[in-house]
């Protein structure tokens, strides 16, 4: 059975309308509907019994446009099957957006039809199917709420991954953390009744460059004792975005066949409240042996980061990279939209920046500004987990973490939202996928083997 021929999705620049390649009478309809090119503007062309024949859709001037902006295609069109034509910039990420623009979470309600896509013209088939599976893995996991994906599911999403994508896998969990020597893992997570765990997953040739990868896994966060509002809680489903870009960034790697050794770490925990919780004031010894005063039990994320990170580094990978929902104070800084990125290179910063730029997926250098260290002082520990003065919050957790990496090659921190609170092109409003494309970029780029 042949599929059904897919309705042309014609792309038309603003103020290009007549180099469309459209019919005398085709323009006079897009004329007498107001329709220019105009950035997201749809218009169905009717034929001559009054069917759909095709759809006009404006991708605005070219000054500036962006290939995403096929993503708006895609979430004002009905179900259909669809061809885009016309004035397309760079078919891949076009393609990509696309899809990514229809994207549904519908595990909860009927699955909505939704539209899809031919592969553009001069688009790379497997570099699509590789971002929209990752950044989708990721979107899912996200969107999934606690009630179904606590510190056991999260893990059993692991195992799946790690079985699909042919990777080893080592779980830690409960107090076996620590005779691990990870306390301040089991610290957070101690008081939930889903045990607390560090995942490990491994892949690829033992001699290739290591490149290792760390995501923040609180699967929900109250704050702890040091409790959150009710209305800060109401997106705390998503305190897992680290791990769960994290997976989708492992997904890129192996799919691209790049040859690394890879690592992922998940530390996972609940940060819940019960009477074995941690408080504010305890004194947590970390695997690294440093010190850590409490200083607030809602910056939970650092202290399992740390951990992790502390593994990580025992083997000197040649590049570290860390993801994490980890402060508010980036959002005031820079939006929901361009998560910071810090790094031990100023160089390399810069350049996933500029990879962020070219593959929409953007992100800001920001500085590990020592001058701030100081904030992270205790009286009674090496180091607090919280700083002080209540300025530069992201900065200061940035050199928090910075502690706890000493043998990396490189180290990558970025403090990602995971959320779309508004719709974008290629980003539904939702869990969304930060810091994927960019960072695949990069370690592609230079282990292209």
């Amino acid at each position: 059975m042949t599929s059904p021929a897919p309705t042309p999705l014609k792309f038309v620049a603003d103020g290009a309308l007549d180099r469309a390649g459209l019919s005398q009478q085709q323009q006079a309809w897009a004329q007498a509907h107001g329709f220019a090119g105009q950035s997201g503007r749809l218009l169905a062309l009717p034929d001559a019994d009054g069917a759909v024949a095709a759809w006009l859709f404006g991708v605005g001037p070219e000054a500036g446009r962006s290939p995403f902006i096929a993503g708006r295609a895609a979430a004002g069109l009905p179900e259909g099957f669809y061809k885009m034509e016309g004035d397309v910039d760079d078919p891949t990420l076009a393609t990509i957006a696309f899809r990514l623009g229809a994207y549904r979470f519908d595990r909860y309600r009927d699955a909505r039809p939704v539209p899809l896509v031919a592969l553009t013209d001069g688009a790379d088939e497997d570099e699509v199917d590789r971002q929209v599976e990752a950044a989708s893995l990721a979107r899912d996991l996200i969107n999934t709420p606690a009630n179904d994906l606590g510190p056991e599911a999260m893990e059993k999403a692991a195992q799946d991954f790690a079985r699909r994508n042919g990777m080893d896998i080592r779980v830690i969990a409960g107090d076996d953390l620590l005779n691990a020597n990870f306390p301040m893992i089991h610290a957070v997570g101690r008081a939930s009744a889903q045990a607390p765990r560090l995942i490990d997953l491994t892949w690829g040739d033992e001699s290739h460059p290591k490149v290792t990868l760390v995501g923040k896994g609180v699967t929900f966060d109250t704050g702890g004792l040091d409790i959150k509002s009710a209305a800060g809680m109401l997106l705390m489903k998503k305190d897992m975005g680290g791990a769960a870009n994290v997976l989708g960034l492992a997904h890129a790697i192996v799919s691209s066949g790049l040859k690394v050794r890879l690592r992922v770490l998940l530390p996972v925990v609940e940060n819940a409240i019960a009477g074995n919780a941690f408080r504010p004031g305890d004194v947590l010894r970390s695997r690294l042996g440093l010190t850590v005063e409490i200083g607030n039990t809602d910056a939970e994320g650092r202290l399992i980061l740390a951990d992790a990170l502390a593994l990580a580094d025992e083997e000197a990978p040649d590049l570290l990279v860390d993801m994490a929902t980890l402060t508010g104070a980036a959002r005031v800084a820079l939006g929901p939209d361009l998560p910071p990125v810090y790094c031990t290179d100023a160089a390399i910063s810069g350049q996933l920046a500029d990879l962020g730029l070219a593959v929409e997926d953007p992100l800001w250098p920001m500085p590990l500004w020592a001058n701030y260290d100081s904030q992270l002082a205790s009286k009674v520990a090496d180091i607090n987990n919280t700083g002080s003065g209540g300025f530069a919050g992201s900065v200061t957790a940035a050199l928090f973490l910075k502690r706890f990496v000493r043998r990396a090659g490189i180290w990558l921190h970025l403090d990602i939202f995971g959320w779309a609170p508004e719709a974008r092109p290629g980003r539904p409003v939702g869990a969304t996928d930060q810091g994927i494309r960019a960072l695949h970029a990069l370690i592609r780029d230079r282990y292209k083997g």
